[in-house]
């Protein structure tokens, strides 16, 4: 079975912005299966003919089963830097995620702060109301942009970069995102994933100091993500 091409989004001397498909890893972890970190490496090897290790920074990652943009690094100068705006999480860089929901939430458009805890063993993160011994806080803005027959679309804006925020702060408001049965949804979604996808980025480029703005088509595979895609731009 011949590897799918990588979905490049952005490309310069000291990024590489690729738009990652649900069940893609984006770093190497305990099973083992490849990582898109590698298959970036192994790009960049052969694009630029490159000798010996190739160098590749991970400055973030989304969770496996999240489609969307992911950036990396391509020179330790561009790494340092991201890595900095990515803990500050300022005025200099900020995320935008699409979720689809099956329950149309109680307000159209919505801040949510919350304390997080996440629990190791299960791979999940509780969500309290309260501040919590050992918890963090976490805050998300909403709003729904389109629905269809069945489903919901909310564009999620990140204020926080906590363990599976935005999936844990939606089910506990009671919008669980489509085919996520860790966090409450009724049932998986049929070609794996969940419907979370990391829509946008937009930061100060870290060794140019241009603004920059990265954008990531929904998976075209799925056909409620491009009905959804046509509603929002119709």
């Amino acid at each position: 079975m011949a590897k799918e091409r990588l979905e490049i989004l952005f490309e310069d001397n000291h990024l590489i912005a690729i738009n990652k498909r649900c069940g893609d890893i984006v770093q190497g972890d305990k099973s083992g299966d490849e990582p898109l970190s590698e298959k970036v490496k192994a790009y960049i090897k052969k694009k630029y003919d490159k000798p010996g290790d190739v160098y590749l920074g991970v400055p973030h990652r989304i969770d496996r089963p999240v489609s969307g943009v992911v950036i990396f690094a391509k020179t330790s100068k561009a790494l340092t830097r991201l890595n900095k705006m990515f803990q500050e999480k300022g005025e200099e860089i900020s995320k935008i995620y699409w979720a689809i929901v099956q329950t149309c939430p109680r307000l159209e458009e919505e801040r949510l702060t919350h304390y997080v805890l996440k629990n190791q063993e299960k791979n999940r993160t509780n969500v309290f109301d309260k501040q919590k011994k050992g918890a963090k806080e976490a805050v998300l803005d909403y709003k729904l942009i389109t629905r269809s027959q069945k489903y919901f679309l909310l564009e999620v804006k990140l204020h926080t970069g906590r363990h599976h925020q935005i999936r844990a702060q939606l089910s506990k408001i009671g919008v669980p995102i489509r085919g996520d049965l860790k966090y409450g949804a009724q049932r998986s979604k049929s070609g794996g994933g969940i419907g979370l996808h990391a829509r946008e980025i937009s930061f100060i480029h870290p060794v140019k100091q241009e603004p920059i703005k990265i954008t990531a088509p929904v998976p075209q595979k799925d056909n409620l993500w491009r009905e959804l895609d046509a509603l929002v731009n119709a």
